[in-house]
């Protein structure tokens, strides 16, 4: 039996304006130029304020300024379909090339070396898929047996282990040394083997890496020296040895071409002018945007003499309509994106407005993102996407927002101190130890609460892991 019933339901949904604005306050400076320039491409109704063109220049006075009706936006059938699109090249339109440059990869670097080798077809095969299968550091991340597999489903090729193998020691002489290994191990044995074993301390680092690796990894030096029958002063040059090899022999291979430099630019500008802060939104290559007028004039035309508009012509104004409402909440959005950046920098420049006067780590005080968002009647949220991946240029160096953010604890004299601060203390400490007696996570709490730091050892070893500093048993030296 069919039964109605009412039921009252509470939903919250985002505008179209606020999705732009949590979309655009998660993206540095330099993405939003992008983003602003591809939705100028996709939106004919946003034009750049005062005339100027994508790159800041003022248009060039012979370019046409005629206005255009909705007729004529939508006649003009006889322009071809591929010149109302991006890319829009026909193959018999006559254009430059436009000469650009590239480089060999990691793995085209590998691949080209297959041609210095004697190989059938069915090898070639083999060795491309093993190639392919190499990460960035150099190695072979499967297994045989699962390349066995691999090679039966995506290329229905039956081989045997012996014939992968004799594939894969092939590529292991390949340059770098060490590329095709399957474990550290594997792979500082492969260039410890192209080393001249008759010399004694290589032979020794080589009888280390195959015989006593782990307790090297473990740095057992004890039970090494045992092992090997040598004095101390020997497994100090087996260990230079070994610490010349590199753990990563794919990451050696750096193409000038290829590798990519990231620049960071600051979005924002701290400056300091008699004793008073002057922050400021690094807006300089971010050009203003204003609403055609050519667009919302055809709409004027429109609501003036709607009763002689054909069917195209409203259709072709219900383009227009949703295009300038479209850029209207692009427009606001950049605003608002500028207004929420200001209000959080300046919260957070208020709040360790000691800091930033000499940027001493010292001054940083504890600082989550509940507090911003209380001084900023913002949401958490919002002042997670403020912080991340945007930069502030001060007069002592360029840092990341969430530089500026840390927990906090009590010291036993009741006063507030960051983490950061403990972390740094850490880590003069250890740096600071005897190397042949370092400090366990026991010994680094107790001297940590004689410095009225009451922390636990298991926060001590969080901190430490954090600092990449390893235990003290890997930190011992002979």
């Amino acid at each position: 039996m069919l039964k109605q019933s009412l039921q009252q339901k509470l939903q919250q949904k985002l505008s179209p304006l606020q999705i732009q604005v949590i979309k655009l306050l998660e993206i540095p400076t330099v993405q939003l130029e992008q983003r602003i320039k591809k939705e100028i491409e996709e939106n004919p109704v946003l034009e750049f304020e005062n005339n100027q063109n994508e790159d800041g220049e003022p248009d060039s006075p012979e370019e046409d300024k005629s206005e255009i009706s909705i007729d004529e936006y939508i006649q003009d059938e006889n322009i071809p379909a591929y010149k109302l699109q991006s890319r829009n090249f026909s193959k018999d339109d006559k254009y430059e090339d436009i000469p650009f440059s590239t480089g060999r990869t990691f793995h085209e670097h590998l691949t080209g070396q297959l041609g210095l080798r004697i190989l059938d077809e069915r090898q070639l095969q083999i060795a491309e898929y093993i190639i392919g299968n190499i990460d960035g550091d150099g190695y072979l991340r499967r297994s045989i047996d699962e390349i066995i597999d691999d090679l039966a489903f995506s290329l229905n090729m039956e081989v045997d282990e012996v014939e992968v193998i004799d594939i894969l020691e092939i590529i292991q002489d390949f340059d770098p040394p060490g590329v095709g290994a399957r474990d550290l191990q594997e792979c500082l044995l492969l260039q410890i083997r192209r080393k001249d074993l008759s010399d004694p301390i290589v032979e020794l680092a080589y009888k280390t890496l195959k015989n006593l690796f782990d307790e090297f990894t473990k740095k057992h030096y004890d039970k090494i020296l045992k092992k090997l029958n040598i004095i101390d002063d020997e497994l100090k040059e087996v260990l230079h040895e070994v610490l010349k090899l590199n753990p990563k022999p794919g990451s050696s291979y750096s193409n000038p071409l290829t590798k990519t430099v990231q620049h960071i630019i600051p979005d924002f500008t701290l400056d300091i002018e008699n004793d008073e802060f002057k922050l400021s939104l690094n807006n300089r290559n971010i050009p203003e945007l204003r609403i055609s007028s050519t667009y919302s004039d055809m709409l004027e035309e429109y609501s003036t003499n709607k009763k002689n508009q054909s069917k195209d012509s409203k259709d072709a104004v219900m383009f227009v309509k949703q295009k300038l409402d479209s850029a209207k909440w692009f427009i606001d959005a950049i605003l608002q994106r500028q207004n929420t950046l200001m209000t959080v920098m300046s919260a957070i420049l208020d709040y360790q407005k000691e800091y930033f006067k000499d940027g001493d780590e010292m001054k940083l005080r504890p600082m989550i993102l509940k507090d911003i968002a209380e001084i900023t009647n913002l949401d958490i949220s919002t002042i997670s996407r403020v912080s991340n991946s945007k930069y502030i240029q001060t007069h002592f160096g360029i840092f990341p927002l969430k530089y500026f953010f840390s927990e906090g604890m009590q010291t036993d004299n009741g006063e507030e101190v960051s983490t950061r601060e403990i972390k740094r203390i850490l880590q003069e400490l250890i740096e600071a130890e005897d190397k042949h007696k370092p400090l366990t996570d026991d010994k680094l709490a107790q001297i940590l609460k004689e410095k009225s730091y009451n922390i636990a050892r298991r926060t001590v070893a969080k901190y430490r892991e954090q600092l990449n500093i390893p235990v003290a048993r890997l930190r011992k030296e002979i």
